[in-house]
């Protein structure tokens, strides 16, 4: 079948890299693509947002199936209008999006479905003295999340009343993250351990893969900013049977039924992130795609037909037993703009691709070509993600960050402890 991913990053280097394994897929498109794509895939110069510009793309290349890889599309309805051509769509509809593109939606959903989640209050814009009034009256430390999609950057952990008031003003007040921070969840802090599920759903059946843990701070020790994520390994070696049952039981079947019911099924890929504390499995937040960077970590251990299952699960009928985990295990390390997630600059160029193990893959996230050299495009450059066909994390960090250490570019940054929390 004829492909088209849309997308630029990570993760649609690492799905386009996955597609290409199958004999399912015969051409695979990426829209647009970056230099990574280029070398497996066609990179198609259109904006993944001109709606009308991709269908008419879609129609004269006979797509059987679109990938949707991020979600600004899928909050703009980019399913919805390709779908109604009559063409297949992984991906989630305007509707269902919601999951992810409005946090206080997800929370509501949670309250009246019984999933288990944080505690918390919702403020909108004209709330703000009541907003401020409340951050007086709590304990601490606290999670202010900007209500809609801001790059995984809308999210602080306040410590105490003076960083409380900072996030509230920097989306109320100061419309950092702009029309994302007109409504605000202020949510009780969970401990314990964080890990990532996928559930790729055709709206009743799913199929879960292995589970995986992001970093999303951005310094070593879980310090600092919160980012898009600054690397990931999978499986998480503290997700078992038992966890992963009360996890589907409690969490990803409840809240399937829940989309249904409302009218909005989910097709595509549930992401949860979920905090494992003392009292069991919490969501932390859903996505509606891919998580970036866990998919890049995540694809590399499925063994089976990738294309043909997504396109069975956009079709309706799932075929679960089209892919299966192969044992193996997986680290990647992003190599960061130094600055990221704040100013950073670009134009580096980058040298180290080349001469890499066969045990390696790197995963253009934000780079671009120039008078054919490859430079910097992005705050987050590279996914340097080592793949183990057996269960090795220890291993599979070692060659991770031997294969990061012959790369360079101008002010490269990058934690040094990606996986080390599978034995914390």
């Amino acid at each position: 079948m004829n492909i088209a991913i849309i997308g630029s990053g990570g993760r649609e280097h690492a799905l386009a890299h996955r597609c290409a394994q199958d004999n399912s897929a015969s051409k695979i498109y990426v829209i647009p693509g970056n230099p990574g794509t280029s070398g497996i895939a066609t990179n198609i110069e259109l904006d993944p947002y001109d709606q009308d510009t991709i269908l008419k793309f879609c129609l004269e290349h006979d797509i059987d199936l679109v990938i949707i890889g991020a979600e600004k599309p899928l909050a703009e309805g980019l399913a919805d209008f390709i779908t109604k051509a009559g063409i297949k769509v992984f991906g989630p509809s305007k509707e269902a999006a919601r999951i992810e593109t409005d946090k206080s939606f997800a929370k509501e959903l949670m309250r009246v479905y019984n999933v288990p989640t944080a505690l918390f209050r919702i403020f909108n814009k004209e709330d703000y003295k009541e907003a401020v009034s409340y951050i007086n009256s709590i304990g601490y430390p606290v999670v202010i999340k900007a209500n809609g999609i801001a790059a995984g950057k809308g999210v602080v952990i306040a410590y105490n009343r003076s960083d409380a008031e900072e996030a509230i003003d920097n989306c109320f007040l100061k419309d950092l993250f702009g029309d994302a921070g007109n409504t605000v969840v202020i949510e009780e802090f969970m401990e314990g351990k964080e890990v990532s599920i996928f559930a790729i759903s055709d709206g009743v059946n799913y199929l879960l893969l292995p589970p995986a843990q992001d970093h999303k701070r951005i310094a070593d020790g879980d310090m600092g900013k919160n980012t898009g994520g600054m690397g990931a390994y999978a499986p998480v070696p503290f997700i078992g049977k038992e966890e992963t049952a009360e996890i589907e039981n409690e969490i990803i079947k409840p809240v399937l039924k829940a989309m249904r019911e409302l009218g909005c099924p989910f097709i595509g890929c549930l992401y949860a992130g979920l905090m494992m504390t003392e009292e069991g499995p919490k969501v932390v937040e859903f996505n509606c795609r891919f998580g970036d960077p866990e998919t890049q970590v995540i694809l590399p251990l499925m063994q089976g037909d990738f294309t043909e299952l997504l396109y069975s699960a956009a079709k309706g009928r799932i075929q679960k037993e089209l892919l299966f985990y192969n044992g193996g295990s997986s680290v990647s390390v992003v190599a960061a703009s130094g600055g990221y997630p704040d100013k950073y600059e670009k134009g580096f160029e980058i040298t180290g691709l080349d001469n890499q193990s066969e045990k390696v893959i790197i995963y253009h996230a934000g780079t671009k070509e120039k008078d054919g050299k490859i430079i910097t495009d992005g705050g987050r450059v590279l996914n340097v993600t080592s793949v183990l066909k057996n269960n090795d994390l220890i291993e599979a960090k070692k060659i991770a960050y031997t294969a990061l250490s012959k790369i360079f570019f101008e002010k490269i940054y990058f934690r040094k402890d990606i996986s080390d929390k599978a034995w914390q």
